[in-house]
């Protein structure tokens, strides 16, 4: 999920979990707005790891969604975020009548928006290292978008009806409610992409070693199906619900135009990419792939399937990069995550595909 949806879900734990304000007389307890606002920090906090950004490339990549993510240290970051809550409130101008909180009443409310972060990018397909730092596997249910319109929209609607009516808990309770159940709704339709990719694979005679489906934005049911033979990957993209397909003009309003692409399932175009390649360069692929220096795509990469090949480059030498089906999103300009390797200076050295062309990587 992104950082705004994560802040806002975390401020929706914390209206959720604010006391109500009649019980405040005969047990003190923070004012709603400082719950709110402890949430809206913990939901944002594990997003700080943008910072490795700064070190490289490799760095980001390697560590997002890492220590920060993790269900190990959550106690830690919670107590951290409570601390220094605590520490700004009490800078805060108060009335006389009113206590300084300290950490321990904001703890389990920072802890429940720094695991609500988690979640949320758990149901993404990109990957959580939830075990850190004892693991560095990636977990994703992959049920939604890494930017989910509905999801967001749900928080909105629960923190302004809230703002409406300030004293009751209920709208974000109902917010909450609502939230697992269109997760649920797009859990149910990834099912259904993956049993379309089976019963197409059954038609075709074509053997099933995994299948998957990769979310799509605009709509819970737009997925791009994927199905791994051993040697290729056969991909479509689909919309589970659609009887007919969705026309669209340039004129026509984002949503529509990002989910036209998605064909209902009888419809569905299917593509085959090679993890290898074929011929004589499916060699070189094989060599790339398993070198020490791809170490990290390997790790990185869900589908990977081979991007092109440039041989016998007078300064780059052999060259040969990968893809993620993953990242192929219909109607995005750039594809992602290109990365590969190049023998021209006598060692494989790392670069990723751009639209200027290959950049260099290093640690």
């Amino acid at each position: 999920m992104d950082t705004l949806t994560h802040a806002l879900s975390g401020a929706l734990a914390g209206r959720l979990l604010a006391r109500p304000h009649e019980t405040y007389a005969r047990n003190p307890s923070p004012p709603v707005w400082q719950m709110v606002a402890v949430g809206t920090a913990a939901g944002g906090f594990p997003d700080l790891d943008f910072v490795l950004g700064y070190v490289s490339e490799l760095a980001y990549l390697r560590g997002h969604r890492g220590v920060t993510h993790s269900v190990l240290l959550l106690p830690l970051w919670g107590l951290l975020v409570a601390w220094a809550m605590a520490g700004l409130f009490r800078m805060l101008p108060r009335q006389p009548d009113r206590p300084a909180f300290g950490w321990k009443h904001y703890y389990m409310v920072a802890c429940v928006a720094l695991l609500v972060h988690i979640l949320g990018d758990l149901i993404t397909q990109f990957g959580t290292m939830i075990l850190a730092p004892l693991s560095d596997r990636r977990f994703g249910l992959g049920t939604t978008f890494i930017i989910d319109l509905g999801v967001s929209g749900i928080i909105v609607a629960g923190l302004i009806a809230s703002a409406l009516w300030r004293r009751s808990r209920v709208p974000a309770a109902l917010a909450s409610i609502a939230l697992v159940a269109w997760i649920g709704n797009s859990a149910i339709a990834r099912s259904e992409a993956i049993d379309a990719a089976r019963a197409w694979a059954e038609r075709e005679n074509i053997p099933v070693v995994s299948v998957d489906a990769s979310p799509r934005p605009a709509s819970p049911f737009n997925w791009t199906a994927i199905l791994f033979d051993g040697e290729s990957y056969h991909y479509a993209h689909l919309n589970t619900r659609r009887t007919e397909p969705l026309i669209a003009t340039p004129d026509d309003n984002f949503i529509r135009r990002f989910s036209a692409p998605y064909q209902p399932v009888t419809m569905a175009h299917w593509q085959t990419a090679s993890r290898f390649g074929n011929g004589s360069t499916a060699e070189l692929a094989r060599t790339v792939w398993h070198a020490q220096e791809f170490e990290f795509f390997r790790w990185f990469a869900m589908f990977p399937v081979l991007d092109r090949v440039d041989t016998g480059g007078a300064e780059n030498g052999d060259c040969v990069s990968f893809r993620d089906l993953r990242f192929d999103t219909p109607g995005r300009g750039r594809l992602p995550f290109r990365y590969g390797l190049c023998n021209g200076a006598g060692e494989w050295r790392l670069f990723e595909h751009t639209l200027d062309g290959l950049r260099w990587l290093t640690e």
